[in-house]
């Protein structure tokens, strides 16, 4: 080390011992500087109602007065988001109803935040349209993509299950959205099963028929999910994340072509695609409740007897802050 450095180092350090002291900062006070630090919500969302939460930014003003920054990172597909939650990379996302049970089973640290009301009819089995396949029944034997872990496999499940089949009668090909809609438009499988707004794209540009929705069959239940980390330390950042949430939900019940139009411009899909989705939609979104965990105990049940989890779960460890 010169003796340049070595002056400049001293002084440096000298300055900043004297504007600490000017400031009246202590050894003690760090601590309480790093509380004050601002906190970050960050968000893993899907293409839907989280998409126009991020455009129109009033999230981001409702947290600016606690000092709560929001980041937003996109996913095609919940087990990809709650790997993310898994890894400390998110703090708050959107799922449907498998991903949750297969997270747990992982090991991810998940708590749920909230969940809609039921939407059955936002998810669907779909064939290319002249096909042969015109009942549940004739699956016996077809291929069917979907995405793995995802709300699909548990509505296939229960599918098979109303109609006399068994989940192992079809061959699974395992395959994300924009995959699956790839082998679906080329013949490479019989049927797919997939949401909204992909099943309305489907539907629209492809001239997809719907073999069958979830209606009597899943509650297809939307699911916003956080860490217990971090539900532990920051309920007032996660309620008010949920009241916009809400707040969203409540806009587009009673503004549906609106809603359509600015889901369009959001998503870069034709309106009369996004018109489709939101005019099946049912909107609302509210704390979980012990009812709501019971039906999510019952699909860990059911993967658990497939032997599609390593073991059986109970999903109070999941529970929100509040009902722990």
């Amino acid at each position: 080390m010169t003796f340049a450095s070595d002056f400049s180092r001293r002084r440096f350090l000298s300055l900043a011992a004297a504007t600490t002291a000017t400031l009246g900062i202590g050894s003690t006070s760090v601590p309480a500087l790093a509380q004050k630090a601002a906190r970050t919500l960050r968000i893993g969302h899907q293409k839907g109602w989280l998409s126009i939460l991020k455009a129109r930014g009033t999230l981001e003003k409702r947290l600016a007065p606690l000092g709560v920054n929001v980041t937003w990172t996109e996913f095609n597909a919940g087990p990809v988001q709650l790997e993310a939650l898994n890894v400390g990379a998110i703090d708050f996302g959107d799922v449907g109803e498998a991903p949750p049970i297969f997270a747990q089973a992982a090991g991810a640290p998940l708590v749920y935040a909230a969940a809609t009301v039921p939407r059955p009819r936002l998810e669907a089995i779909i064939v290319p349209k002249g096909s042969p396949i015109k009942t549940v029944a004739d699956l016996k034997g077809k291929r069917v993509a979907y995405n793995k872990g995802s709300n699909v496999q548990y509505f296939l499940v229960k599918l098979l299950e109303k109609h006399g089949l068994k989940y192992s009668d079809v061959h699974s090909v395992f395959l994300p959205p924009p995959d699956a809609r790839a082998a679906f438009e080329r013949g490479a499988v019989d049927a797919w099963i997939i949401w909204d707004p992909f099943l309305a794209s489907a539907q629209k540009t492809l001239d997809a028929q719907v073999l069958a929705d979830a209606s009597g069959v899943a509650k297809n239940r939307g699911y916003y999910f956080t860490s217990r980390e971090f539900a532990t330390h920051n309920t007032d950042v996660l309620r008010i994340a949920i009241e916009e949430v809400n707040n969203i939900d409540t806009w587009v019940s009673k503004n549906k072509p609106a809603a359509a139009a600015e889901l369009a411009q959001v998503l870069g899909l034709d309106k009369s695609i996004t018109e489709v989705y939101v005019g099946r939609a049912a909107f609302g979104t509210a704390p979980v409740t012990q009812g709501i965990l019971e039906e999510q105990q019952s699909i860990a049940d059911t993967f658990f007897e497939l032997k599609l989890i390593p073991k059986k779960l109970n999903l109070l460890h999941a529970a929100p802050v509040s009902l722990n």
